[in-house]
């Protein structure tokens, strides 16, 4: 038990709403229940102490208003107001201490407009005179945390105790009212105390609410205490080891070859271990369906992770989905990337890291899992503040993104490549490979890949984030997506024979609303291909900008007839800027005046095929990705 204290107050304390449903009589109006909650535990005061203080939460019907009045117990006299309105979810009343020792209340009673009353206490005792008081400061009215994990104390935890310490048994706990537990501190510890480092082990506690009662005992007696209301929570997410190959050794298993299957949702932070349990070689690691990271945990992938989707579609489709306020930290490198892809390709970590990037399976091979999903607390501009995202069910609740977080970190997506992808959820919703949505700027996102996805490559639905050095190649749909007032960039990226358009750009939603900046696409390449549908979509409210891009590729029947515009609605709203653009005419097809209609000629330039002085000159940056190590890229003339 000695490692209680570091678990209360590394995580914040999160309150959750609730209201009733509507009463089947649509005539009849129900309010909530006003609320009032006192200070925890017994506080002390010194004789004759002036200028205390006593916080009281206070939770009253958005629809309604109220009144407080305070009254007290015992001998101390409120300095504050004794009436007034409530406003906001705190009251605090400010109180002196009388010369007579012995226990006093501060009582606080709240009545909302509709008449319903509520109250609560803050209880002291009043120490004799020259007898100074103990106290209890600097650890959280409650916690949340998973069973096993370990938090640590955001305090110091302050025990200020002018009397000093008891010699022995000076601060003990008590878990719902069991026996007390020394934490060890004794007299000679100096006053105030401060303490950073204790602890509360948590795997012996099972799911549930437990009540930590800290009791503060100074060297002539008196005492301090403090009620903490700690939340553990079952793990909600399993990890299990499959034999692969036994190497003919089955008494020796650390020359075994495993995989590691992931299922459920990783609510405690995780990282994906680099070895089985008996020093088994991991060969891949598995998805095993829609594997969630909530309640604020983080998921770690190490370098050169191979993690392969299992087969699913409908409301079964695997995916990784990072939730609001979790955190995905997947750090590879240029020599040992993170690579997602599905269950059927026989590529392993012990590839990777033989500098072997490719893979089983072809390029254009997609639809096999889901893809990449990462949510955060950023602004949107949607039919709410806060909405569903595509690809995930709305049964859900997990896939909301959207706030007002901004600068909101989802973590560090580096060196990852996301292949054979985007599986169905519904007729028309299909898994995008990554998926941005709501992502804050705090979030770094570099160095990515999307290959052979079943729907769009990237899309980003609204949010902050900036992405470095990325390339969508084979995408079904579109291969750069944006929608609801994304103002991020995109810089030093490469776009590959898409099936639907190079850009779908969009603005805010709905119709009408308001941007706050533009989004840029800024360095990039875009080789169309015989499929292709826009290279740029644009429509009239997008708030988008495109400079120093290249464009070729295409094929001589694209756009011969004139038939539609491939550049669709030219810079958009207009609040981006848009231009310096490269491109090189496809042998006997379309004029640049019918593949660039209503483009302004001071936006463009010809050059011969990759004579392009915009956007990447060749794979620089991009050696490995798929694209660059199968050869594709070399066959584009980069």
């Amino acid at each position: 038990m000695k490692k209680l204290l570091s678990l209360l107050a590394a995580v914040g304390v999160v309150f959750a709403l609730s209201s009733c449903g509507d009463d089947d009589d649509d005539d009849v109006t129900t309010f909530d229940d006003v609320e009032v909650t006192g200070p925890t535990g017994i506080g002390t005061l010194n004789n004759g102490q002036t200028g205390a203080t006593a916080a009281f939460t206070v939770s009253v019907d958005a629809n309604l208003t109220a009144t407080y009045a305070v009254t007290t117990t015992g001998d101390v006299t409120v300095t504050s107001d004794e009436t007034g309105t409530v406003s906001g979810t705190t009251v605090t009343v400010t109180f002196d201490a009388g010369t007579t020792a012995g226990a006093a209340a501060i009582i606080l009673t709240v009545t909302d407009s509709e008449g319903d009353v509520a109250s609560d206490e803050a209880n002291f005792i009043i120490n004799e005179p020259g007898d100074n008081a103990a106290t209890i400061e600097g650890i959280p009215n409650a916690a949340s945390i998973v069973t096993g994990q370990t938090l640590t104390v955001a305090g110091p935890i302050t025990l200020p105790a002018a009397d000093g310490i008891a010699a022995s048994e000076a601060i003990v706990l008590q878990v719902n009212g069991g026996a007390a537990v020394d934490l060890g501190v004794t007299g000679t510890d100096t006053s105030p105390l401060e303490l950073t480092d204790v602890a509360l082990p948590t795997s012996d506690l099972t799911d549930g609410t437990y009540e930590i009662l800290f009791t503060l005992t100074d060297s002539d007696g008196d005492q301090a205490t403090f009620l903490h209301i700690l939340n553990v929570e079952a793990v909600t997410f399993f990890a299990a080891q499959e034999i692969i190959d036994d190497n003919g050794t089955e008494e020796d298993p650390s020359d075994d070859v495993i995989f590691l299957e992931v299922n459920g949702s990783i609510n405690a932070d995780y990282t994906l271990p680099t070895e089985g349990e008996n020093g088994e070689v991991i060969a891949y690691y598995v998805l095993g369906g829609r594997v969630k990271v909530t309640n604020g945990a983080t998921l770690t992938i190490p370098a050169g992770s191979v993690l392969k989707g299992r087969e699913g579609s409908g409301s079964n489709a695997t995916a990784l989905l990072v939730t609001r306020g979790s955190s995905l930290m997947a750090n590879g490198s240029a020599m040992l990337p993170i690579i997602f892809t599905a269950i059927t390709d026989d590529l392993t970590i012990q590839d990777v890291v033989g500098g072997d990037f490719v893979g089983s399976l072809a390029p254009d091979v997609n639809g096999l899992w889901g893809g990449l999903i990462v949510l955060g607390d950023a602004t949107i501009a949607a039919s709410g503040t806060e909405v569903q995202i595509e690809g995930i069910p709305t049964s859900d609740q997990d896939g909301l993104y959207g706030g007002s977080n901004d600068t909101d970190n989802s973590g560090v997506i580096n060196y990852v490549s996301v292949r054979h992808g985007g599986s169905l959820i519904g007729s028309g919703n299909e898994i995008n490979g990554i998926t941005l949505g709501g992502v804050g700027s705090g979030t770094s996102i570099t160095n990515v890949e999307v290959v052979g996805n079943q729907d769009d490559g990237i899309e980003w639905f609204g949010g902050d984030v900036d992405v470095t050095n990325a390339l969508v190649w084979n995408a079904g749909d579109d291969a750069l997506d944006t929608d609801q007032d994304w103002v991020g960039s995109c810089s030093n990226f490469i776009v590959v024979t898409p099936d639907g358009s190079a850009f779908e750009l969009d603005g805010p939603e709905p119709s009408g609303a308001s941007s706050r900046a533009p989004h840029t696409f800024d360095g990039g390449l875009v080789y169309a291909g015989s499929d292709i549908d826009h290279l740029v979509d644009w429509d009239g409210s997008t708030n988008a900008g495109l400079t120093n891009i290249y464009f070729y590729g295409w094929d001589a029947g694209y756009q011969q007839d004139g038939d539609f515009d491939p550049v669709e609605s030219f810079g958009g709203d207009g609040s981006g800027t848009s231009g310096t653009w490269q491109y090189t005419l496809t042998a006997g097809g379309a004029a640049a005046s019918l593949i660039f209609i209503d483009v302004p000629g001071a936006a463009l330039t010809e050059v011969a095929e990759n004579a392009n002085t915009v956007g990447p000159a060749d794979d620089t940056g991009f050696e490995w990705t798929f694209a660059s190590q199968s050869g594709a890229l070399g066959t584009i003339g980069l």
